[in-house]
């Protein structure tokens, strides 16, 4: 696999490996890979090719991701988890739920997040601060909902299900922690939805 340095005028860019593929005949796509962008392209892209798919594809790559991490920095804060929490309780829950704290654990890594009732305090798990809001916003109300009722019955699921995208979340998060029992491995060329990005 051919490393390539970006150029000069773009140090801030990370490193770029270029992945030929005999089985990718006209599409081009980058992603990160670590810290480096993987940019795969077709056995026969020539060097001209290259260049100008590292300099157009690259950079929208890591804004994509540099927007992402933005958004998790500014959700990453007590503060921001306690607005959170308070507007999901005023919608969902009638208000009903108050935690007396709510906090990302950087302990907790089987579980998204845990409430404990006697104590009215919601800790969520520090990895979903980069996830996407809805997901983060369904996880949250989950525990907000053991406040209202510690076991898993019927009663319990009426009310963590009122978010519009529960059961997507739950289809996300299972794929995330499929991922992380079994290794992410490279995004496969071929699958569905292998578009350029």
């Amino acid at each position: 696999m051919p490393r390539r340095r970006a150029p000069q005028a773009a140090q801030d860019l990370p490193e770029i490996i270029v992945q030929r593929s005999a089985r990718r005949t006209k599409t081009v796509s980058a992603h990160f890979s670590g810290d480096a962008i993987v940019l795969a392209v077709p056995q026969r892209a020539t060097r001209a090719q290259i260049a100008y798919w590292s300099e157009t594809l690259v950079p929208k790559v890591v804004a994509k991701r540099r927007a992402a991490e933005a958004a998790a920095r500014t959700r990453s804060t007590d503060t921001a988890l306690e607005e959170m929490v308070r507007r999901l309780s005023r919608t969902y829950l009638d208000g009903a739920a108050r935690p007396t704290s709510v906090r990302w654990s950087t302990r907790q890594h089987t579980r998204w997040g845990s409430a404990t009732p006697s104590t009215g305090t919601i800790r969520i798990a520090r990895r979903l601060a980069d996830a996407p809001s809805w997901v983060l916003e369904t996880v949250v109300l989950h525990e907000l909902v053991h406040l209202l009722e510690a076991h898993h019955n019927e009663r319990f699921w009426e009310l963590a299900r009122r978010h519009p995208r529960a059961n997507d979340a739950a289809q996300f998060l299972d794929g995330v922690a499929w991922a992380e029992r079994h290794g992410a491995g490279e995004p496969d060329e071929d699958a569905p939805g292998g578009q350029p990005e």
